[in-house]
């Protein structure tokens, strides 16, 4: 049976043990933390080590911020690169296993006007190789992973599919960078998303789980056995946190996706 994850902003609660406690009730194992730039999470460090030290289980995090770390502007990018770290080091500090993060959300789509981005495809790649390389280090010497999410081409004009993650991933050469894929994006993306996850099993390190409508597993008509069923087939033993947005009573949606998960083959 494979673990599920619900991130802390879909969780009733004022705190992150009263969330914390819904979720254990509604079947998760455990709960996916949100990190803001600005160094926000940083300053949460005394939060997360109360949380810690009550039990509560936060094995990834999923970055939240304005700008990412393959930006067009060169001070955007510097400054997404020490926010990620920063980042990074806050998920060791408290025992997580990783971070996820795209290299950019919603800077640019080739799939709508003016549809030639700014910078070209080789200086993209340079950019790609080396923010991963620099934040795939400092993830190594922390302890964790940094886990690059493919998004839509609506959202990305850069990664948008499994196999450009790998493809940049296998350049950089760093075990501490792996994929963390998205059943939304990739129900988008992917021609075949199951074969997509046996044809890249060794890159994938984390998964984020929505149904095909963004709303919460089981809303939408993506196909679930088929998709777990490869994460099965490939051994996968992260977790499925859930990334969505929520349609019907909230908290009744929240609680519908252990079970749902469970009866598709988690």
């Amino acid at each position: 049976m494979m673990k599920t994850a619900c991130q802390e902003q879909l969780l009733p609660g004022d705190t992150l043990q009263e969330k914390w406690d819904f979720a254990q009730e509604a079947g998760f194992d455990a709960v996916e933390l949100r990190s803001r730039g600005d160094f926000h999470f940083r300053d949460r460090l005394p939060e997360l080590r109360r949380a810690l030290a009550d039990g509560v289980v936060m094995p990834t995090v999923c970055v939240e911020m304005s700008h990412f770390f393959a930006a067009f502007d060169e001070d955007l990018r510097r400054d997404a690169l020490e926010q990620m770290k920063s980042q990074l080091s806050v998920a060791a500090e408290i025992g997580a296993l990783g971070v996820q993060t795209p290299a950019s959300y919603g800077m640019f789509s080739r799939r709508l006007p003016p549809f030639e981005p700014p910078r070209s495809e080789e200086r993209d790649r340079e950019v790609l190789l080396s923010g991963l390389a620099e934040l795939g280090e400092h993830a190594r010497e922390e302890g964790v992973s940094l886990y690059l999410e493919p998004l839509n081409r609506y959202e990305d004009h850069m990664v948008n599919r499994l196999e450009q993650a790998a493809e940049l991933i296998g350049a950089v050469g760093l075990d501490s960078v792996r994929i963390g894929i998205d059943s939304y994006h990739m129900n988008i993306e992917e021609a075949d998303p199951a074969a997509s996850i046996l044809a890249f099993a060794p890159f994938i390190g984390h998964a984020q789980v929505s149904d095909s409508n963004r709303f919460q597993p089981g809303a939408g008509h993506l196909d679930w056995p088929a998709w777990l069923g490869a994460l099965h087939t490939i051994g996968f033993d992260g977790y499925l946190a859930a990334e969505c947005r929520l349609t019907g009573d909230p908290v009744e949606a929240v609680r519908s996706i252990p079970g749902f998960l469970r009866r598709s083959g988690a």
